[in-house]
């Protein structure tokens, strides 16, 4: 089986690479472009739950950090 990785990326998506499904609350399938997608943690994308850039425009600040 192949690895999935999932990086938070400083103010912005989780980018995340690798074999993988993601599904909404009902188990419908979003069909996905490749093995790379980022998934908005901001909440201000328009294309949720895909990233669109939007952190930068409301300087979205986080503080998540591996400890």
């Amino acid at each position: 089986m192949e690895e999935v990785r999932i990086k938070v990326r400083i103010n912005g998506p989780y980018r995340i690479q690798g074999p993988i499904i993601l599904e909404d609350a009902d188990g419908n399938e979003f069909v996905l472009p490749g093995e790379i997608i980022a998934l908005c943690r901001c909440g201000g994308s328009k294309n949720k739950p895909f990233c669109d850039g939007s952190h930068r425009e409301i300087s979205f600040q986080a503080e998540t950090r591996a400890k």
